[in-house]
């Protein structure tokens, strides 16, 4: 199990650290040079690899808000000629914008049919 290290000149926080040349886990004070041998041999590691698309939220009535603007994009569901749009909230610093489309009869959720195929976020 995992516990907090502290160090016994400054007492401040040790930190997990490799020992390349002794090949072994030390715990190492940031503030002074501070050093303890670790007793615990598991090291454990924890990659995570999230890939996300942005993803259409909930659209229930935002055909009907009148603080949408409109545009004059076809429905692919039902072809009607207009639908409101607005765009995703993620703040991603990677997200280019992408503009959800919201038809104002049927409430069908779509991006912009121009996107090519791969860039399009999932709608479903």
């Amino acid at each position: 199990m995992a516990s907090l290290h502290f160090c016994s000149e400054c007492n401040n926080l040790l930190y997990p650290k490799a020992d390349t040349g002794r090949r072994i886990m030390v715990y190492a004070c940031r503030i002074c040079s501070e050093e303890e041998i670790s007793e615990n041999k598991c090291v454990y590691r924890n990659d995570l690899l999230t890939v996300t698309k942005e993803q259409v939220g909930i659209t229930t009535d935002l055909g009907s808000d009148p603080t949408l603007a409109h545009s004059n994009i076809t429905c692919p569901h039902c072809g009607q000629d207009d639908a409101v749009f607005y765009q995703d909230q993620s703040k991603r610093k990677e997200t280019r914008m992408i503009l959800f489309f919201v038809c104002t009869k049927c409430n069908h959720s779509f991006t912009d049919p121009s996107l090519p195929q791969d860039n399009r976020p999932d709608t479903s």
